[in-house]
């Protein structure tokens, strides 16, 4: 459900309502839909919000949010303008015999405001603008302007209600028009409002550690690091471990301290709800002069922090002891991840600074207790084999190269440490903002079996659904294909999300996971320390607050997640696909890695990742295949290849 469909199921303040809801809640108080019950608004009983859902003979249908309620049918009289996806308030129609149905009374939030469009010349010559997202034609005007007059490939923004022309967004010739389709079609901002640069100036560009010594730990004598990618600029988290005590400190910028409750930025960044980030640049969830600057953890400079401090068991590597406080440090190094993977192959015999080598004495001890970590962390969660395509856009915005990124020691020493503090931060509440993976459905995994007995793989005794991953994973592996079976496995499982209760995170075999540890790019993080500061100061109303609104706000965050992760994939999909235009006719190698009607092949050859569907008459799946590029619709984004021969699998020598 929506944000604002779950605080009237659930109950709010006026005052707790966002400014996009305040127009809905206005109607409906018009409509005497709302009652008063302990001492919070919410829906009568009459009254229903959900998402309306259309077949297609044109009836809709507003789900059950209760195991106690029954589907509600809505005939195609009833729907007052309401389209398939829409989430609508509706008035149950007592007097009607039969199913239980209803009439939508208002459209709290329609399920497209727009839709981005391009122009084309058909195969018959005519004229048609056509939906990007679902291939089919559709209709724009533009005031004083004939749409027709526009270079064929020009990209509209398109008023789905009104069917004007909102903007000229580029031309399909251009690459640089690739940005801004993504963001466009997942809702994605770039520039942030005047208030909120405003705002973002006036916040302090230094630390003056005395004016917060009183209130917070110092740290700052304490041998900090930062361990990021080559080209980070904001950098959320760092660690400094005290192998006296086995104490680890996990430091997290403290956003919380400069990003008040509904200031500009405050709504700019729920709005964003994350960092979206394109190969050649990212679009900050909270303005650069914050993310980059004074919440960044840079070294040699004084940072306020949100620390989460984790004694370890000698022996056991358990947690004896987790606290959170407000602190201040000072990072003595900024690390990039290739430089630890070098430090920690050769013990760091190239190092000679003295506060480096303070930070090895206890970083390398370190990097062997979080391998341990990890070991364990596998015996209950699992290890997929998930590998990145890194593209390289150059400055015309084009696609120059890839290359496959995989997790090394570097990268397994921060997550482990970031784990361990996401951990304690969950472990402090019944209910509260957690991260939740559900188990999947054995049924699903069954189905996936299945389908790979058809190429030869074939498990034995499982029990349950984390006894049959481990089977298929370790048939995959002796046969050659764990990582083409580990992309299958993910696919059938459910999506990690949000939520106000705890489900425990069936991926990692955690009983208690949340995000603690990067409120730069994510909202989730932030609306966490601010919950557990309100724990540290007893502060019972502000806590009442956040707890009465937390499921709105795991609600919207996992929607908000979702978006910048399509807009990711969208951009990488389209200098992909740009890419292929450019080798139209020309055959290359590829494997199968989807069979059937929709089959899709990977190709291999340098530009790494790129998906070729095909026709699947002729293919199984893991095929080695030979195929030929035939189409590249950039508009779409998508490649269309032609079957050429199969191929045998190359003999390695051993």
């Amino acid at each position: 459900m929506s944000p604002f469909a779950i605080q009237l199921t659930n109950g709010f303040l006026e005052s707790d309502l966002e400014q996009e809801d305040k127009n809905a809640f206005q109607l409906l108080q018009q409509l005497d839909a709302l009652e008063t019950i302990d001492g919070l608004l919410k829906l009568k009983s009459i009254y229903r919000v959900g998402r309306l859902y259309v077949n297609k003979e044109g009836r809709g249908f507003v789900e059950a949010s209760t195991k106690e309620q029954k589907d509600l049918l809505v005939e195609p009289d009833d729907m007052n303008d309401a389209n398939h996806g829409d989430v609508v308030v509706v008035k149950r129609i007592i007097a009607r015999r039969g199913r239980a149905s209803a009439k939508v009374l208002l459209i709290v939030k329609k399920s497209h405001l727009f839709q981005i469009a391009y122009t084309k010349t058909n195969e018959s010559g005519s004229f048609e603008i056509i939906d990007i997202k679902t291939a089919l034609p559709t209709h724009a005007v533009m005031e004083g302007m004939d749409i027709k007059a526009f270079k064929m490939g020009t990209v509209l923004k398109i008023d789905t209600q009104t069917n004007n022309v909102l903007e000229v967004i580029g031309n399909l010739d251009d690459p640089k028009v690739d940005e801004k389709i993504s963001l466009a079609l997942y809702n994605r901002a770039n520039e942030f409002e005047l208030d909120c640069i405003d705002q973002a100036k006036e916040v302090e560009s230094e630390v003056t550690a005395e004016e917060h010594v009183e209130k917070r730990v110092d740290l700052r004598a304490l041998d900090f690091c930062t361990i990021d990618p080559v080209t980070a600029k904001d950098f959320d988290d760092a660690i400094y471990f005290d192998m006296k005590t086995y104490t680890l400190y996990v430091a997290i910028a403290d956003v919380s301290h400069y990003v008040n409750y509904f200031s500009p930025i405050d709504q700019e960044a729920k709005r964003r709800g994350f960092t979206t980030y394109f190969p050649h640049k990212s679009f900050p969830m909270l303005p650069r002069e914050l993310s980059e600057n004074i919440c960044s953890l840079k070294p040699h400079v004084d940072r306020l922090a949100f620390v989460s401090k984790i004694e370890l068991d000698r022996d056991t590597l358990l947690p004896t002891n987790e606290e959170f406080f407000e602190a201040i440090i000072h990072s003595k190094r900024r690390f990039n991840y290739d430089e630890i993977d070098v430090i920690i192959d050769n013990q760091g015999a190239d190092i000679t600074k003295e506060h480096e080598k303070r930070i090895l004495n206890y970083l390398l001890p370190l990097q062997q207790i979080t391998q341990k970590l990890r070991n364990r962390r596998l015996m209950s969660g699992f290890d997929f084999r998930s590998e990145e395509i890194k593209l390289s856009i150059d400055a015309k915005h084009e696609l120059v190269k890839t290359q496959v990124e995989t997790g090394t020691p570097s990268h397994s020493l921060i997550e482990e440490c970031m784990l361990l503090a996401n951990q304690a931060s969950a472990k402090r509440f019944e209910y509260g903002v957690f991260r939740v993976h559900l188990p999947p459905q054995l049924s699903k995994l069954e189905e996936l079996l299945e389908e790979l007995t058809k190429i030869g793989l074939f498990v034995g005794d499982y029990e349950d659904s984390p006894s049959l991953i481990r089977a298929i994973q370790k048939e995959a592996k002796s046969m050659n294909i764990a990582s083409e079976v580990d992309a299958m496995i993910i696919k059938s499982l459910k999506q990690a999300t949000y939520a106000a209760n705890n489900e425990g995170h069936f991926g990692l075999g955690f009983s208690h996971y949340s995000h603690f540890t990067s409120p730069i790019r994510r909202y989730s993080d932030l609306i966490l320390h601010r919950l557990i500061k309100t724990q540290l100061r007893e502060d019972k109303e502000e806590s009442e607050y956040l707890l009465r609104n937390i499921e709105p706000l795991c609600a919207r965050v996992s929607e908000l997640e979702r978006e910048s992760t399509r807009a990711e994939w969208d951009f990488r999909d389209r200098k992909l696909t740009r890419w292929a235009a450019t080798q139209i006719g020309k055959e290359f190698k590829a494997h199968v890695v989807e069979a059937g009607e929709n089959a899709k092949a990977v190709l291999e050859c340098d530009i790494q990742g790129v998906t070729v569907n095909i026709h699947g008459d002729n293919v199984m799946l893991f095929d080695n295949i030979i195929i030929r590029i035939n189409e590249a619709n950039i508009a779409m984004a998508q490649i269309q290849g032609e079957f050429v021969a199969k191929r045998e699998k190359e003999v390695i020598e051993l």
